[in-house]
C-alpha cells in the first residue's frame, strides 16, 4: 500500500493504532505472531555437495570422466589415474576459489536497527528492532537508524540521511503533514522514513506501516533472490568450445575405428587407438591452467586495490563495454564542499578536498588575505557558530570525519580553512540560545555574546531567498549600508549563477543587540537583519575519477551514471567528470516509469546520465543494457545499488563506504574506493583474456597436431606413432607448464587503446583459427617425418624407438614454439626471445620433465619409451624448429594482409 498518500488520521484508523498510547503489549504480541519478526529471511546456502558437483557440470570435464571409464574398462589403470588426478585438482582449485557462500540477505539482517523507542500502553519503551509489527508507534532522534518503514506523525526539524538507499548525498528534510497526492520516486517522499535510513537532525515520531520483506529495503532483498547468477563470457565461450571439442572427438574417434574395421585390424586393438585418440583431441590441461591464470589474476588485482571475490568475474572484466556508476561516494567524495562564497561583491574560490581543513581562498586565481576581508570573516565566524555539526580526526583511520549534518559539517571545514576552529570560537562567543532550523522557515538562527564591540549578536543561514527578503542592509567593507535593489539583484544573480552550477547556496546574516532579546521568535529576531553573503557547496567529483573516464574512452568503454540526485546536480556533476555534454543525455527516473522495455533499450544507446532512480530502475537500466549485448559492470556502494550490482555482468563495490550489502553483492571489490582501480581492473582483466587466447591457442594446435598425427598413421596403414599413456602425459604434464607461463604474458602495450571486444566474439576468431592449421600441420609433419626416419632406420620390430622419437621430437618442438606463441601479431623479433622468464623456467622444468621419462628405468616402463641415442637427437633438433618457423611466417604474412 502507498501509505504516503494517506492522511495520517487514515494510516492509524486503518492500522488499528493510536498516535498517543500507541499498541498494547498484547496486541503487539498478537501482531508479531501474524507477521513475524521484523528481519530478513536468509537464502538457503548451498552444501558442500553441491558446491562440488556444480564443479564437475563442464562438458570438457564430462569427456575427461568419460574417458576414465573406459579407460578403467579396457585395462588402462594408469591413464585413468592421471585423468582423474588432474579433474580432482581442477574441482578442488574452483572450490577454493568461488566457496564463499551468498551472503548478501544476510548482511542486509544485520543493518538493522538493533533496538526501537516505541510507545506501548501508554508508555516509551526500548525494544529490540526485530519485534516491531505494523501499528507500533516509534520514536526518533538525531542518531536513530530508523527500525521500519514509518508514515511520519509528527516532525520538528527532522532531517533523514538516505544515501544509502536513493543514493541522495544530501539528507532528505521530512514534513509529517504533508500528504502527495500522485506516485512519486522514493526520495520525494517526504512524509515517510525508511528501515536503515538515518535521523542527521531534528527529532519525529511515526508509524509503522512495513516491516521485514514489506520495507523497501526487503523489496532489495526479494530482488536479490530472484536473481540467479549469469554465466560469465569466458565461460560461455569453453563451454561452446568443450561441445565443439567434444562432438568433433566422438566423430573422428568412430571414423577412425570405422576405417581400422573395414583395413582388417584387430576389434581391441581399433577400440584402444580410438581412446587415443579421444585422450589427443581433449586438452585435459585447460580446464586446471584456465583455474590456475585466472586465480594469479585475481593476486594481481589484489595489488591494484581490486579484490576480486570469482574467478569468472576476472576475465568479464577485461570484456567490459559499459561501466554503470552509482554518483555519490563512488564518482564523488560524498563529501559536502564549499567551492563558492560570494562576499563584497566578490567570488571567491576555496580550494581543498573534502573535509579537511586545509584550502585558500582565491579571487581571480589569486590568494586573499583573510584578517582585511572582514566580510569573508565574518560569513567563517557563522559558518561555524550558527552550526551544530563538529569536524573531528580520527588518528586510526587518519582521516577527518563529520558528526552530524553533511551540510553542516561543510561549513565548519570552510571556517578551519580559514583557521576559525569550533571549539576555539565556542569559548570565546558562547552561544546564548537559538531558534532552531525547520522547513517551513528554512533558516537557522543562534545567539552569541561579544562577537561585535562586546555587542549580543544573532546569526542566521538559511535558503538565499528567504534569508534575503528579510534583510534591509548588507555587510561591505566592514561598514553597514542599506540593501538597494541594485545590489539585491547582484546577490540574487550570484545565487543564480551558483544554482546553475549545481551548488547548494545558503545564505548569511546577522543582527546585533544591547543586551539578550526576551521575546526569541522567527518573527522578532528573522527580520531587518543585516546581509553578509552567500556560500555554494556541492559533492565534488573525485579527480582521479575524471582521468579514469577519459581513460574509458580510449578503451571504447561507456561511462553511465547513476544517481538518486536531481536532475541538475547530476547534470553538472556528469558534465565536470566528463561523461555528458548536453542535458538530451539525462533521462530521469520518473520517465522510466513511463516506458517500456523495449523503448527503454533504444534509450539507453544514448542515455549517459540517469537521475532520481531507485533500484528497480537501475536493475531496468542494466537488463536493457545486457539486452543490447553490453557487457555492463555496474559499480556502487549502498543497499540501493545491490540489485543492479547483482543483476549486471560485474558488480564493483567500494571497499570502505561501501554496505555490507553491496560488498556481499559485488564480484569486485575496491580496497581504495577509487574509480580508477576499477580501470586497472578492466586493464588486468583485457591482459588476462588476451592471455588466454594464446595458451588455448597453444593447447589446441598441439592437440590437433595429436589428432592428425595419429589419424594420418591409421589412414596410411602405420603403427600407432604415440601411446594414450604419452598423449596424456604430453597435454597434462609438458605442454601445462609453458602454457600457464602463457598466461602470465605482461600483455600488449596499447592493450587500453583500443575497443572492447564484440562479446559475441569467440575465442577462436580467424587469427587464431588460421594460425591453428599452419601450427597444427607442422606438427604434425614435423612428428611424422622424424618417426617415418625411425622407422627406417631402426625397424619396425624396434618401434618403442621410433615411437620415443616421435614422442621426443614432438614435445620438443611444443617446448620451442611456446616463445612464438607469446603474440598474435608480433614476431619474436619484436618481443624478444627471454623477455618471458616464466616461460623460460617452464621449458626448462618441462624438458627435464622429458629427461626424466626418457632415462630414468622406472618412467621407462610406465611410459614406455626409450633412451634414444645422439644420433636420434640429432634428427629431432632437426625437425623440431619446423612449427616455430611455419608459426613466425604466418604472423609476418598475417601483418602484411591486414595492412
Amino acid at each position: 500500500m502507498e501509505w504516503y498518500r494517506e492522511s495520517i488520521e487514515n494510516v492509524i484508523k486503518k492500522l488499528s493504532s493510536n498516535k498517543d498510547t500507541g499498541l498494547s503489549n498484547d496486541e503487539a504480541n498478537k501482531r508479531l505472531k501474524e507477521y513475524g519478526l521484523n528481519e530478513l529471511e536468509e537464502k538457503g546456502k548451498s552444501s558442500i555437495w553441491t558446491k562440488i558437483i556444480a564443479q564437475f557440470k563442464d562438458f570438457l570435464v564430462l569427456i575427461l570422466i568419460g574417458a576414465s571409464i573406459i579407460s578403467i574398462a579396457v585395462g588402462e589403470v594408469t591413464d585413468s589415474i592421471v585423468i582423474i588426478a588432474i579433474v580432482i585438482i581442477n574441482a578442488a582449485l574452483g572450490i577454493i576459489q568461488e566457496g564463499k557462500a551468498e551472503k548478501s540477505l544476510e548482511a542486509l539482517r544485520k543493518m538493522a536497527s538493533p533496538n526501537a523507542k516505541v510507545i506501548r500502553d501508554g508508555d516509551k519503551n526500548i525494544v529490540p528492532a526485530n519485534t516491531l509489527v505494523p501499528g507500533d508507534i516509534v520514536l526518533l532522534e538525531a542518531g536513530d537508524i530508523i527500525p521500519a518503514d514509518l508514515r511520519l506523525l509528527e516532525s520538528s526539524n527532522l532531517k533523514v540521511e538516505e544515501a544509502s538507499l536513493t543514493g541522495e548525498s544530501v539528507p532528505v528534510e521530512k514534513n509529517a503533514e504533508t500528504i502527495l497526492d500522485n506516485e512519486v520516486s522514493l526520495g520525494d517522499r517526504e512524509n515517510t522514513a525508511y528501515m536503515n535510513t538515518i535521523v542527521t537532525y531534528g527529532r519525529g515520531k511515526g508509524i509503522v506501516v512495513g516491516t521485514s520483506e514489506n520495507t523497501e529495503m526487503g523489496k532489495v532483498a526479494k530482488m536479490l533472490k530472484t536473481f540467479e547468477d549469469d554465466t560469465t563470457p569466458l565461460q560461455k565461450k569453453l563451454d561452446q568450445l568443450g561441445k565443439y571439442l567434444g562432438l568433433g572427438c566422438l566423430v573422428i574417434c568412430g571414423l577412425v575405428f570405422l576405417i581400422g574395421i573395414f583395413q582388417g585390424r584387430n576389434l581391441l586393438d581399433m577400440f584402444m587407438i580410438a581412446i587415443s585418440l579421444a585422450v589427443a583431441a581433449i586438452p585435459e590441461g585447460l580446464p586446471a591452467i584456465v583455474t590456475i591464470v585466472l586465480a594469479l589474476g585475481m593476486n594481481k588485482m589484489v595489488k591494484k586495490h581490486a579484490i576480486v571475490k570469482k574467478l569468472s568475474a576476472v576475465e568479464t572484466l577485461g570484456s567490459t563495454t559499459v561501466i554503470c556508476s552509482d554518483k555519490t561516494g563512488t564518482l564523488t567524495q560524498n563529501e559536502m564542499t564549499v567551492v563558492k562564497v560570494y562576499a563584497g561583491n566578490n567570488f571567491i574560490d576555496v580550494t581543498g578536498k573534502g573535509y579537511e581543513p586545509n584550502g585558500e581562498f582565491l579571487i581571480n586565481n589569486e590568494n586573499i588575505a583573510l584578517e582585511e576581508n572582514n566580510e569573508l570573516n565574518t560569513i567563517l565566524s557563522i559558518s561555524s557558530l550558527c552550526n551544530d555539526a563538529t569536524l573531528n580526526y580520527s588518528e586510526e583511520e587518519k582521516t577527518y570525519k563529520i558528526i552530524g549534518d553533511p551540510t553542516e559539517g561543510s561549513l565548519v571545514t570552510l571556517a578551519e580553512k580559514g583557521g576559525l576552529k569550533k571549539d576555539v570560537l565556542n569559548k570565546k562567543y558562547p552561544r546564548l540560545n537559538e531558534i532552531p532550523f525547520d522547513s517551513d522557515r528554512k533558516m537557522m538562527t543562534t545567539f552569541h555574546e561579544n562577537f561585535i564591540n562586546g555587542k549580543i549578536v544573532s546569526f542566521t543561514k538559511g535558503a538565499p531567498d528567504i534569508v534575503l527578503d528579510r534583510c534591509n542592509k548588507i555587510y561591505l567593507n566592514g561598514i553597514e549600508k542599506p540593501l538597494t535593489n541594485d545590489i539585491r539583484k547582484s546577490i540574487l544573480d550570484a545565487n543564480s549563477s551558483f544554482s546553475k552550477e549545481a551548488l547548494r547556496v545558503l545564505a548569511f546574516s546577522f543582527k546585533t543587540y544591547d543586551s539578550i532579546p526576551k521575546d526569541i521568535s522567527s518573527e522578532t529576531i528573522e527580520k531587518d537583519m543585516i546581509f553578509v553573503g552567500l556560500v555554494g557547496m556541492i559533492d565534488p567529483p573525485r579527480t582521479e575519477a575524471i582521468e579514469s573516464i577519459k581513460t574509458c574512452k580510449n578503451a571504447g568503454i561507456k561511462t553511465v551514471m547513476i544517481t538518486g540526485d536531481y536532475k541538475e546536480t547530476a547534470f553538472a556533476i556528469a558534465k565536470d567528470l566528463g561523461i555528458a555534454e548536453n542535458i538530451d543525455e539525462l533521462m530521469v527516473g520518473g520517465d522510466l516509469n513511463n516506458i517500456s522495455d523495449d523503448e527503454l533499450k533504444e534509450k539507453v544507446k544514448n542515455i549517459k546520465v540517469y537521475a532520481r532512480v531507485s533500484p528497480q530502475h537501475k536493475v531496468r537500466i542494466v537488463e536493457a543494457l545486457k539486452a543490447n549485448g553490453e557487457i555492463a559492470a555496474m559499480t556502487g556502494d549502498g543497499v540501493n545499488d545491490a540489485p543492479a550490482l547483482k543483476k549486471s555482468d560485474i558488480g564493483v563495490s567500494m571497499g570502505i563506504t561501501g554496505t555490507d550489502v553491496a560488498k556481499s553483492t559485488a564480484e569486485v571489490i575496491l580496497t581504495d574506493d577509487n574509480f580508477a582501480s576499477i580501470v586497472s581492473a578492466v586493464e588486468q582483466g583485457r591482459i588476462i583474456y588476451s592471455n588466454i587466447r594464446k595458451f588455448v591457442f597453444f593447447l589446441l594446435s598441439c592437440n590437433i597436431g595429436e589428432i592428425l598425427i595419429v589419424f594420418l598413421s591409421i589412414l596410411f596403414h602405420l603403427p600407432i606413432p604415440l601411446l594414450p599413456i604419452q598423449l596424456l602425459w604430453l597435454n597434462l604434464i609438458t605442454d601445462s607448464f609453458p602454457a600457464l607461463a602463457l598466461g602470465l604474458e605482461k600483455g600488449e602495450s596499447d592493450i587500453m587503446k583500443i575497443s572492447p571486444r564484440d562479446p559475441n566474439e569467440p575465442i577462436l576468431d580467424k587469427t587464431m583459427i588460421t594460425g591453428i592449421l599452419v601450427q597444427s600441420i607442422a606438427i604434425t609433419l614435423a612428428t611424422i617425418l622424424a618417426y617415418l626416419w625411425g622407422l627406417k632406420n631402426y625397424g619396425i620390430e624396434n618401434i618403442i624407438i621410433s615411437r620415443t622419437i616421435a614422442f621426443t621430437t614432438l614435445i620438443t618442438a611444443e617446448l620451442i614454439r611456446a616463445f612464438s606463441s607469446r603474440s598474435e601479431k608480433h614476431t619474436l623479433f619484436e618481443i624478444g626471445f627471454f623477455t618471458n622468464k616464466t616461460l623460460v623456467y617452464a621449458v626448462l622444468v618441462s624438458s627435464s620433465l622429458l629427461l626424466i621419462v626418457l632415462y630414468i628405468p622406472v618412467f621407462q616402463t610406465i611410459f614406455r619409451t626409450y633412451p634414444i641415442d645422439l644420433k636420434a637427437w640429432s634428427i629431432v633438433l632437426r625437425f623440431c624448429l619446423i612449427p616455430i618457423v611455419a608459426g613466425e611466417i604466418n604472423k609476418i604474412i598475417l601483418k602484411k594482409l591486414n595492412d
